[in-house]
């Protein structure tokens, strides 16, 4: 079974996307912060981590950067999910290394193309 990292500081949309994505054969792990997130990923070595921008605790760009630059989770795909959704913010996080980007509210049939696509089901 796959499993899937969801970090973000927003309770409804980690239990909306886990409930989606358990419901169709995923595991999920939640985090609401980037410490917490950063942490749960070094532990459980996740086949994709979906990770917002805004957060408290170490924010989702320097979790970014931690995660891409430590031994344990540099090659999970990441892919972004934000509420910031301006074309700066999409190329800043591409140019950062990110596999993809999408902007909230969250387009559940491109999400899960996007999951299948990079860890199949």
């Amino acid at each position: 079974m796959k499993k899937i990292l969801i970090i973000d500081d927003d309770v409804s949309i980690v239990r909306l996307l886990s409930k989606q994505l358990n419901a169709i054969g995923y595991k999920t792990s939640c985090a609401y912060d980037g410490y917490q997130g950063f942490k749960i990923a070094k532990e459980t070595k996740p086949d994709l981590i979906l990770l917002d921008l805004k957060m408290p605790a170490g924010g989702g760009v320097n979790t970014f950067n931690n995660l891409k630059s430590t031994i344990y989770t540099s090659d999970i795909p990441i892919i972004i999910i934000t509420s910031l959704s301006s074309d700066e913010v999409q190329k800043l996080v591409m140019e950062m290394g990110a596999d993809f980007f999408l902007s909230k509210p969250i387009k559940s049939e491109l999400l899960l193309t996007k999951i299948k696509e990079f860890i199949g089901v």
